[in-house]
């Protein structure tokens, strides 16, 4: 079978090439690229016995440039102006002025990633941001298959894989609806035995977390319905239908626009907080790093102004 042969070149003897050919002179050559002319003649010599053909002519006493030649020329020029703008772009990915930021986030950080990602937006404009927003066991899964560069959840696997930085508390309170008959007393668990709990679906981080802190406390809820979103969970609970836990996060500033009223229970609020998580060795795009920073420095400042 015919194999077709593959040149190959380094690129030291490009480059010796092609200064070799825009000074015509082996001499000036070694000078602007710092090295000895019996180098310079040595790549050139070694450059074409790859092509298969002689690059120069020598024409009295100056160099000439073949057929051979001038189509390696140009292609030289061709791979350095290729990779001239490759190089440009690292650098400007390695300042952030063009990139893709990769996230996936469990739903309850849907209300907190708006917070960071429109600032960070601003700031850098040129970075194309691609958010997941998925349940827990989508989370999980997307970071098993190394999916995106960060991941934004509550309770993270225990999975030596991932790499865990903690940047927000998000604790978990009791809600109810505006004008409940349990607003403003101070309640046990026990003496809300007989409530209708809504709770996020099985698997959910928030559920995890509140099934724990009930068995820790011996308690049973009356669970009535299990939903499968926040929005879903609020106006239920704004409906009438039952109480819930949820992040205060889920919530915004003033629940009672909603139709929410957070409830006094002893035990609560549950402590939590949000995580970056990512896989362990996985080395982050610079709009990653950027981000990483950039929200650091914003919940610096939120927590100084409150």
């Amino acid at each position: 079978m015919y194999r077709q042969a593959t040149l190959r070149a380094t690129h030291q003897q490009l480059r010796a090439f092609e200064v070799t050919a825009r000074l015509l002179s082996v001499t000036r050559a070694a000078e602007e690229l710092h090295i000895s002319q019996p180098t310079v003649s040595i790549q050139l010599r070694e450059l074409a016995e790859n092509v298969g053909m002689p690059l120069f002519d020598l024409q009295g006493r100056r160099l000439q440039l073949t057929q051979a030649g001038e189509e390696l020329l140009e292609t030289v020029r061709e791979v350095f102006a290729a990779w001239n703008r490759f190089e440009s772009r690292i650098a400007e990915l390695k300042g952030v002025h063009r990139g893709t930021l990769r996230l996936a986030a469990v739903t309850t950080a849907e209300y907190l990633l708006p917070q960071l990602l429109g600032p960070f937006c601003e700031a850098y404009p040129g970075v194309e941001v691609q958010l997941a927003v998925e349940n827990r066991a989508a989370i999980i899964e997307r970071l098993d298959k190394n999916l995106d560069d960060l991941t934004v959840m509550m309770l993270p696997p225990n999975d030596e894989r991932l790499r865990t930085l903690p940047f927000m508390e998000s604790p978990l309170v009791v809600i109810a609806a505006q004008g409940h008959r349990l607003q403003g007393k101070k309640l046990s668990l026990a003496s809300m035995k007989g409530e209708r709990w809504l709770l996020r679906e099985t698997g959910s981080g928030g559920r995890q977390m509140v099934e724990e802190h009930f068995a820790r406390e011996g308690f049973s809820p009356r669970i009535a319905m299990a939903l499968g979103s926040n929005e879903a969970i609020k106006h239920a609970v704004a409906g009438g239908l039952g109480i819930t836990v949820l992040s205060r996060h889920a919530l915004g500033r003033d629940p009672s626009t909603q139709g929410l009223v957070e409830l006094n229970v002893k035990g609560f609020p549950l402590p939590g907080e949000f995580c970056f998580v990512m896989r362990e060795g996985r080395r982050l795009s610079p709009a990653a790093e950027a981000f990483l920073q950039f929200a650091k420095e914003q919940l610096s400042q939120h927590k100084q102004a409150h």
